[in-house]
């Protein structure tokens, strides 16, 4: 039912209401020092050199997405493992056709070369 979600329509409206508050609060009374030093980029204590848009080899995406694509389906299998006696046969067969597939696509992408570093 609609009215059901006016709690959770309440608390959302307080969040945001917390969040502009601060943020408007903190922009008007906070103090406002401008240095070359304080609009300087920082990261990890490191000075930034060069360019930040310098190209670099698509492999490092390639690997993040593969690697993303696997874990997840890795987390597929532990709810099949906590109810693996319940399942039965069918879901032994169900967890057998995905692992074949899950292989399968690695297979392909080893055959295709997204793996290898080298350029040749």
């Amino acid at each position: 039912m609609p009215q059901d979600y006016i709690p959770v329509l309440i608390q959302t409206l307080i969040v945001f209401g917390f969040v502009i508050t601060t943020m408007v609060a903190t922009h008007f009374l906070g103090p406002k020092r401008y240095s070359k030093a304080k609009l300087e980029n920082f990261e990890c204590g490191i000075e930034g050199l060069g360019n930040a848009r310098s190209p670099f080899s698509v492999k490092y995406f390639l690997i993040a997405i593969l690697f993303v694509l696997f874990d997840v389906e890795v987390i597929f299998m532990y709810p099949w493992a906590v109810n693996f006696r319940t399942l039965g046969k069918e879901g032994f067969l169900d967890m057998f056709l995905f692992m074949m597939l899950v292989l399968a696509g690695f297979v392909y992408i080893i055959l295709k070369g997204a793996l290898k570093w080298d350029k040749h």
